[in-house]
């Protein structure tokens, strides 16, 4: 089943590595083969990951853009994901968890950022947290 990706004018994505930037126009690209891809707006850059959710996703999508970092950011997501569990007693966090690195054994990447959206949302809630009475 191909890919069909519609592109605003001037929005970037990653393909297999390869950064491209759409041009002035609208566009429509078809991927006919598989290929790891991901739009500008799910790409985290190096200096945005300053949370613990925000590690997990960053070694996860270091392993689905780029095949041979893998071993190194593997590595690095089994300890962040760890830690976060440790931390977290929330039974939704963990279920979510547990989904995560099924994915991740099973080298769904994809799947597993997707799923990863769920625990930014969770980690984003708790910071915004302000108890009554403040």
């Amino acid at each position: 089943m191909a890919l069909k990706l519609t592109l605003k004018p001037g929005e970037k994505f990653v393909i297999n590595g390869a950064v491209i930037a759409n041009g002035d126009r609208r566009a429509t690209l078809v991927l006919h083969n598989k290929a790891s891809i991901l739009r500008e707006r799910d790409i985290l850059k190096a200096n945005e990951v300053d949370t613990p959710a925000k590690r997990i996703y960053f070694a996860i999508m270091s392993m689905y853009l780029d095949e041979k970092v893998r071993p190194g950011f593997y590595e690095e997501f089994v300890r962040r994901m760890s830690e976060f569990m440790g931390a977290v007693s929330d039974p939704d966090a963990l279920s979510t968890c547990v989904s995560i690195s099924q994915c991740v054994m099973e080298r769904q990447y994809y799947k597993g950022l997707t799923l990863c959206r769920r625990l930014l949302d969770f980690e984003q809630e708790r910071l915004n947290y302000e108890p009554a009475g403040v």
